[in-house]
């Protein structure tokens, strides 16, 4: 581990490290008779998951697909999806952005948390219990996430349980304080466990970004790049790390990490930019050092240009959203 502690070790460890979410809407509904709704928040990433019962999904332009208890599923891009007890099912509730609910016809309905949010006898119940989580992407890059998943990925419950539980789920969502931060961390939990289990399941097909860590070229580099972000690497220093030429560098790393070497190493400087910058005592001018830019002025132009806002107005962001 590197002397910030961030250094990863593993291809899924490099993909998660900094991709946190930040108000997350994690819901519980109890679900009987006949019932659908249509999922039209726009999250990057959402999962769904069956405590009891089964449900089916299905999402924009695809086939409904079912899931039943335990299973785990990861809806990626954005696109509106269905979860309903039948795939004629038609939809009677829309959410919206930040778990808004709405009827079909845009009205408010007369419950906004939704059917059944409180009621679940486990004993003989006759219906399902969903946990739906909409996960909002605020740091990282989450772009080779996003195209390394399908727009459905089912996780089946015996590949890759899902680590919370409903009475754990009923202690994370009292209202207490530092309920929005766990409720942050628990989705998070739920979906590197899910994709743990997608990317390393029997007969996965893993990307080539994935399959770089384990080159005899590119992995080595990719240690290194980790390993001390800040060093002033240059591409001819790091070809001759690794014993091939600059050329032969570029384009294996290019083809296998999806990016060239040195703007790799730039959005990995900017990754782990963010996550100091969550430290509330540290200084641009520090977190520059750390993470290899040459003052606050080059890193504060270089994050603007990657996250959209100056990092005083990403870490005023995410102070709030802490609290």
């Amino acid at each position: 581990m590197d002397p910030m502690g961030l250094t990863s070790t593993d291809p899924l460890t490099d993909l998660l490290n900094g991709v946190r979410t930040g108000g997350a809407v994690l819901n519980r509904s109890f679900l009987s008779g006949s019932w659908a709704a249509r999922f039209e928040d726009g999250s990057p990433l959402a999962l769904a998951v069956p405590v009891h019962g089964s449900a089916w999904i299905t999402p924009q332009g695809g086939d409904p697909v079912r899931i039943g208890p335990g299973d785990v599923a990861v809806l990626c891009g954005g696109a509106p999806y269905v979860v309903a007890d039948d795939p004629a099912t038609e939809p009677d509730v829309v959410i919206h952005p930040g778990g808004r609910r709405t009827t079909a016809q845009g009205e408010e309905p007369a419950d906004p948390r939704g059917p059944g949010a409180d009621a679940w006898d486990a004993e003989g119940a006759d219906g399902t219990l969903l946990l739906s989580g909409l996960y909002s992407v605020d740091s990282g890059t989450p772009g080779r996430l996003l195209a390394a998943l399908p727009p459905l990925a089912v996780i089946e419950a015996s590949v890759g349980a899902c680590p919370v539980s409903r009475t754990t789920f009923e202690e994370i969502t009292r209202e207490e304080p530092g309920r929005q931060i766990l409720l942050d961390r628990v989705l998070d939990l739920m979906l590197i466990t899910a994709l743990r289990a997608w990317f390393t399941r029997p007969g996965a097909q893993a990307p080539a970004w994935y399959r770089a860590h384990s080159d005899p070229v590119v992995g080595p580099a990719l240690r290194m790049l980790h390993a001390d972000p800040a060093h002033p690497w240059t591409l001819p220093a790091l070809a001759a790390k690794t014993g091939v030429s600059r050329a032969n560098l570029a384009r294996r790393f290019t083809a296998l990490a999806g990016l060239p070497p040195m703007t790799y190493l730039r959005e990995r400087r900017l990754a782990l930019a963010a996550d100091l910058l969550r430290e509330p005592d540290a200084t641009l001018a520090t977190v520059a050092d750390r993470v290899g830019f040459a003052n606050a002025f080059a890193l504060s132009a270089a994050f603007k240009r990657e996250h959209g806002v100056s990092p005083s107005e990403y870490r005023r962001r995410e102070t709030r959203a802490a609290t």
